[in-house]
């Protein structure tokens, strides 16, 4: 089994690394996911995709974002937290074969090791009512094993 909190772990502070140090996305991917991944392509390929993906629909995951810290100007938002919410909407919207629950359990459990004590709860709160958004919108579409397709009726 691949250790997919490992590559969201170095997604994170890839994210990070391209917004503090200006560095290009290309820099960031040779010196800390190849750097970090580099062994288990599969693992690389995930961690890239999501780093790529977050940063190519930022505006978008920004605004979702922005819908949903009522009261608060999301320039005040913790950037390690602001990180996470991205990445994991990202994959609310765009990794159709990882289910909600995983993205939202994997969010939480990086934001305690790399964030303050209530980000776990902040970041939780913050994508419970996103992922309700979104799937009122028809804009997370789930495929693949382990997930549940709603439209399955019990048979009698």
């Amino acid at each position: 089994m691949i250790n997919r909190r490992h590559a969201r772990e170095t997604v994170l502070q890839s994210l990070y690394a391209l917004k503090q140090s200006g560095d290009t996305t290309q820099c960031i991917t040779d010196t800390i996911i190849k750097e970090e991944l580099g062994k288990d392509k599969e693992l690389r390929r995930f961690a890239e995709k999501l780093f790529f993906t977050t940063i190519e629909h930022e505006p978008e995951l920004d605004e979702i974002i922005i819908k949903h810290i009522k009261n608060w100007e999301i320039e005040r938002l913790a950037l390690i937290d602001r990180l996470i919410l991205k990445m994991s909407l990202c994959e609310f919207i765009y990794f159709e074969e990882i289910p909600t629950k995983v993205t939202i359990n994997e969010a939480i459990e990086v934001a305690k090791r790399f964030s303050t004590a209530k980000s776990g709860r902040f970041v939780n709160g913050i994508l419970d009512a996103s992922l309700e958004d979104l799937q009122k919108k028809g804009r997370v579409s789930k495929k693949g094993r382990g997930l549940v397709d709603h439209s399955l009726k019990p048979s009698n």
